[in-house]
């Protein structure tokens, strides 16, 4: 996996996980006290977000999942 192939993942978990949990990239923002611009630019699929593992871990706890589960490729 190229690691700009990593980000991709990472925003199409968190869309996974959120759209599962149902709420909003605002309410997700909200909720991990993050702007909704970087909610939207982490889903997007052509935007190449740096993002630390604090922040992914405060997004995995606001998801209801491990940190791991944002990281893992389900398709494989």
């Amino acid at each position: 996996m190229e690691h700009k192939d990593i980000y991709k993942l990472i925003g199409k978990n968190i869309k996974k996980y959120r759209k599962i949990k149902k709420i909003t990239q605002e309410q997700l923002a909200i909720k991990a006290n993050l702007s909704y611009g970087f909610i939207k630019n982490l889903e997007a699929k052509n935007v190449y977000a740096t993002i630390s593992i604090e922040t992914l871990a405060i997004i995995a706890d606001c998801l209801d999942v491990k940190l791991i589960q944002l990281l893992e490729d389900s398709e494989n």
